[in-house]
């Protein structure tokens, strides 16, 4: 048996369905991430998995033992299973120390410090320990409000978007500190983002979720290569749809430019990215409009250029 299972998880209200036939099986201290746009039930599917939401159907066992729903239980939630929300939930009148501390209010105070000096240190907060929320800054409120759930030393995390109000240098740095520290701690973990690079800095472990269905699962590779579908293939980038054919894409990745021989197109604008320059390309017999990478920088707005592709790089998808 799995450590941490979720078994045929559904979730209606009224005529709407939010999650469909949900399944998932983890082992100690694997982690996993569930990507999907806005409304696809991701954070329904965690309140279920934290026993903070009544599922319709289906249920949760932690090693063994049923997590028992609002509904079943009196109060809501388990130490074992802690959910961290997009927003920090951390007391605005209570230092950062005072904020670690309150889930350990009932333990023995040895335990306590022992606790706080250890995360403390490992989110370098030390020097902040007397701080308020509102004098730090948002990487480092996160930290406190992980620090704080990993107090209690839980068995399985739950990550709902936490890292959506930072910006990009300080959410790789927060993920690859985090990354380390729950490989360490050999937690169990679900981060759920609509952004798959995120996804990809914590785990090479993607599950697809789109309206409450699970679509696909595997690695980056495997999705990126083997997408099922559109919408899973334009996670990861741009699609071209090919001319005359009908659910026919090329990656802009994959398109091979020249100067003669080929299907004709011209350069309407250009953009210089850090290892490319993104092409948008005008085919001349079709009228569509590509977006091509030009890894050697060679071609301008107004250029005359012809595409090439390999036959086995062409994706076939669902819509």
């Amino acid at each position: 048996m799995s450590y941490f299972t979720l078994s045929h998880l559904s979730k209606s209200y009224q005529t709407q369905t939010v999650l469909q036939d949900f399944s998932l099986q983890l082992e100690k201290g694997e982690m996993i991430a569930i990507v999907g746009e806005s409304g696809s039930g991701k954070s329904t599917l965690l309140r279920i998995a934290a026993g903070l939401m009544t599922q319709s159907s289906g249920e949760v066992l932690l090693d063994g033992k049923k997590i028992e729903n609002p509904a079943e239980k009196l109060v809501p939630g388990y130490d074992e299973i802690k959910l961290i929300h997009q927003d920090y939930q951390l007391f605005p009148n209570s230092t950062v120390e005072e904020n670690i501390l309150r889930p350990l209010l009932l333990f023995d105070p040895a335990y306590r410090k022992k606790q706080l000096d250890r995360l403390l240190r490992q989110f370098g907060l030390e020097a902040y320990r007397e701080r308020l929320p509102r004098q730090l800054s948002g990487g480092q409120q996160q930290k406190v409000a992980i620090a704080q759930a990993l107090a209690v030393e839980p068995e399985v995390l739950l990550l709902d978007e936490p890292f959506s109000h930072l910006d990009a240098i300080q959410k790789r740095k927060l993920l690859q500190e985090l990354k380390e520290l729950l490989q360490e701690m050999g937690t169990t973990v679900i981060f759920v983002t609509h952004e798959l690079d995120d996804a990809l800095r914590l785990t090479d472990s993607v599950l697809i979720l789109q309206k409450g269905k699970l679509i696909q699962k595997g690695n980056s590779q495997s999705l990126c290569e083997h997408p099922k579908t559109r919408y899973v293939a334009r996670l990861f980038s741009v699609i071209n749809p090919l001319p005359g054919e009908d659910q026919t894409y090329i990656r802009p990745s994959d398109v091979k430019l020249r100067t003669k021989g080929g299907l004709l197109g011209h350069v309407v604008d250009q953009r210089f990215l850090v290892h490319y320059n993104s092409l948008f390309i005008r085919l001349k017999d079709s009228g569509l409009l590509w977006e091509v990478d030009d890894p050697q920088r060679r071609f301008s707005s107004g250029d005359r250029v012809y595409l090439h592709w390999d036959e086995e790089r062409v994706l076939r998808l669902k819509s």
